[in-house]
């Protein structure tokens, strides 16, 4: 178990686990056994350290995080993110953790929608996606981090998103308070449904059933459905977002790529859970 926190820092050092206060004064975050972590000219914390890289650069691709980039900016997931929002701004949390955040932008819609006032902090692996979230939201603070061990604090959030994103059970239950909240986003049965047509012979619906993981109770399920059609570049930037692109050959993008015109349907699964008492 963690040190519990005395300090006034929401960070853990991730070489020792023991609190990670601000130096007063200083841009630094250093932890009583002097290992230091010095906040970047953009405003990020990098909390990764080096011999926990599994790679030289982990996380998405700087291709794919372009594509994602240019397909969120385009609108296209605005209905489902405003929906998240409406369900976070309903339960008024004060520190709120969006979990494998990328370049932010759940973080600055949710920023956009919800008038009370709460912390936002978001957490990834690729240090070129955060370093690009923490440009475009200066009061948001965004740190560099596994979602296997997270540096935060024990039960130091009310509240964690988590769209898309791989988390690890036990380390979401730590950082939340008791009765803390998360809200995931899962892909629905019918999710891009025709983008899945170009690939598979078959295309299976998987259960509607939203995974509610150990030690949290469902409050809540919300699905949300439309239609987008989206360009054939940006076709291939959605591609690129999905587990199953790797599936797709040259001649099934040349495909997707060449259709005069694609209506894809989005689904998307909302579900809220609390903590439960261990």
């Amino acid at each position: 178990m963690h040190q519990h926190h005395t300090s006034n820092s929401c960070y853990l050092c991730p070489l020792c686990d023991a609190p990670l206060p601000l130096k007063p004064t200083t841009k630094s975050y250093i932890c009583q056994n002097n290992h230091h972590f010095d906040l970047a000219k953009q405003g990020y914390l990098n909390l990764l350290p080096v011999q926990h890289k599994r790679s030289g650069e982990p996380g998405d691709s700087k291709q794919m995080m372009q594509a994602r980039r240019e397909f969120l900016e385009a609108g296209y997931y605005q209905p489902m993110a405003k929906a998240a929002a409406m369900i976070i701004e309903a339960s008024q949390p004060t520190q709120l953790l969006d979990i494998g955040c990328g370049e932010g932008y759940y973080s600055r819609k949710i920023e956009a929608h919800c008038s009370n006032l709460m912390m936002l902090h978001g957490v990834d692996i690729a240090k070129f996606a955060i370093r690009a979230a923490a440009q475009k939201q200066a009061n948001a603070r965004f740190i560099v981090a596994s979602s296997n061990r997270l540096p935060y604090a024990d039960q130091y959030f009310d509240f964690v998103l988590r769209v898309f994103a791989p988390s690890n059970n036990d380390e979401l239950r730590r950082v939340l308070k008791p009765s803390g909240l998360l809200l995931t986003v899962t892909p629905g049965p019918r999710h891009l449904w025709q983008l899945k047509e170009f690939i598979y012979a078959e295309v299976q619906e998987h259960a509607l059933e939203s995974v509610v993981p150990q030690g949290f109770k469902r409050i809540d399920t919300q699905r949300i459905r439309y239609t987008i059609s989206p360009n054939p570049q940006q076709r291939m930037a959605l591609l690129q977002m999905t587990p199953f692109a790797w599936r797709a050959n040259e001649n099934v993008r040349q495909a997707m790529k060449d259709a005069e015109h694609l209506d894809i349907e989005t689904d998307f699964m909302l579900t809220l859970a609390i903590k439960t008492a261990d």
